[in-house]
C-alpha cells in the first residue's frame, strides 16, 4: 500500500501557445490553399463558398492542430475582401472546426470523442469507440475524506479513504483529469494494483464490486489552475465538470470528480416523451 502520495507534473507535451485545441505537434500536409478552388460569382455567396473551401482544407489537407493560411493569404489566393474571409472563418470557429487564439492565428480544431450517457469506465468507453486509452497516476495515497466525500461512501467524518487523482488519454492527448476517492471497507488493496486501466475492472475481478449503477451531474464550469495545466487548455477555459458517487449494489464504492476537455469531448444523449 502506498502510504504517500505519488505526484507528477504536467506532462512533457507543450504547444505554442495556451489554451488552444491542438495536439504537442501538428504536422500538416499542406499549409497552402488548394490550387484547383476558386471563388466564381453565383447564387452562393462569396463567403459561403469560401468556408466550403477552408472546410475541405481543414478535412483533407491539414492535420488537427495545423495553422490556417493568413487572411491576407486566402484574401490573394480566392480575390476575396478580408470581410469575406472572416466570416468564413468565423462560422467555421463557431461550428467547431477551427479555433482562433488571439496574436497566434487560426487552427484546425480536434475532433471530439462522442460519448452517449451510460455507465462504463474511461477506459471500457474509449476502447468501445476505437481510441487507445493511456492513464498517468498523479496521486495514489490514502488520506483523510473530504467531508462531501465521507458522507457519499459512508464514512465516518474525517475518515481514511484511498484518494486516486489520473490524467486520461485518447490517442495520446490529455482528455481528462479524475480525481476518485474509494471506501478502503470494500476494495482493501486497491493502492496494491496496477492504476493505470480500469479500476471499474479491478473491482470486479478483485474484489467482487461489479459497479452497476452512479449518480451524476454533469456541468460547464472554467478549468481549475492545475486542471488546466495537466488537460493543456490553461485557467478558466471551458470544461465539462462531472460529479459521480458509483455503487455495487446498496454499497458506495467511489465519489470522483472529473474534468474533460470540451473542444476533445462531449455527450449524446436521445431524448424520448
Amino acid at each position: 500500500m502506498w502510504n504517500n502520495p505519488k505526484e507528477w507534473s504536467s506532462p512533457d507535451r507543450s504547444t505554442d501557445f495556451e489554451g488552444a485545441n491542438v495536439p504537442a505537434t501538428a504536422p500538416s500536409r499542406s499549409s497552402a490553399p488548394a490550387a484547383s478552388a476558386t471563388i466564381n460569382n453565383t447564387q452562393v455567396p462569396k463567403h459561403e463558398q469560401l468556408r466550403l473551401i477552408i472546410l475541405k482544407l481543414a478535412k483533407e489537407e491539414l492535420e488537427p492542430g495545423a495553422r490556417l493560411p493568413s487572411e491576407r493569404t486566402l484574401m490573394d489566393s480566392y480575390g476575396v475582401s478580408r470581410i469575406t474571409v472572416r466570416a468564413a472563418i468565423g462560422r467555421l470557429v463557431n461550428e467547431g472546426h477551427l479555433v482562433r487564439v488571439p496574436a497566434k492565428g487560426t487552427f484546425v480544431a480536434d475532433s471530439p470523442v462522442q460519448s452517449t450517457l451510460h455507465l462504463a469506465s474511461f477506459t471500457q468507453e474509449m476502447e468501445a469507440m476505437g481510441h487507445v486509452p493511456s492513464t498517468v497516476v498523479l496521486v495514489a495515497e490514502a488520506a483523510p475524506a473530504p467531508d462531501d466525500t465521507a458522507e457519499a461512501l459512508s464514512l465516518a467524518p474525517g475518515a481514511e479513504a484511498f484518494h486516486l487523482k489520473r490524467l486520461r488519454l485518447a490517442d495520446g492527448r490529455p482528455v481528462s483529469v479524475d480525481d476518485a476517492w474509494y471506501n478502503p471497507q470494500h476494495a482493501p488493496g486497491l493502492l496494491d494494483i496496477d492504476l493505470t486501466g480500469s479500476v471499474y475492472k479491478a473491482l470486479a475481478a478483485q474484489f467482487g464490486h461489479q459497479i452497476d449503477r452512479a449518480r451524476q451531474s454533469v456541468k460547464s464550469e472554467g478549468a481549475p489552475a492545475d486542471v488546466g495545466a495537466l488537460l493543456g487548455t490553461g485557467t478558466g477555459a471551458p470544461v465539462l465538470a462531472f460529479d459521480r458517487v458509483s455503487y455495487s449494489g446498496h454499497l458506495a464504492i467511489e465519489h470522483s470528480r472529473s474534468w474533460y476537455r470540451s473542444d476533445r469531448y462531449s455527450l449524446n444523449m436521445e431524448v424520448r416523451l
